[in-house]
């Protein structure tokens, strides 16, 4: 997994990536009670916001953070928000992106970087 500074989880597969929050994240929200989530098929670039999460403290959103299309949305986080505070790095992911090139996954944090950047 690779993560961004605004606390998104990045897992690769093929020239797919599923997109989350971390915990970190989520703990930070407090308990999530609603998310809309973006088309498939939207084309979307590098820092669109293209997720609204609103929880009992703050409304936030998810920026993409790769140019790519959306393929993919989970669905469950619309019925069942609080997922995201449930497991947030597992059942709780929000959209998968196709991207072209996966060597911009390269520029973010690995696990251990992620962890100091929080202060853990």
């Amino acid at each position: 997994m690779k993560y961004t500074e605004d606390h998104e989880w990045l897992s690769l597969d093929g020239d797919i990536v599923t997109v989350g929050i971390t915990e970190y994240a989520a703990t930070q929200l407090g308990d999530v009670v609603f998310v809309e989530l973006p088309e498939i098929e939207t084309q979307v670039g590098r820092g669109d916001e293209i997720v609204v999460i609103e929880s009992v403290k703050a409304a936030s959103d998810i920026v993409a953070p790769l140019d790519g299309e959306i393929v993919e949305i989970n669905e469950a986080l619309v019925d069942n928000p609080a997922l995201v505070n449930d497991d947030p790095t597992g059942a709780a992911w929000f959209f998968k992106i196709k991207i072209e090139d996966s060597a911009a996954l390269d520029e973010f944090m690995d696990e251990d970087e992620y962890k100091d950047h929080i202060g853990e």
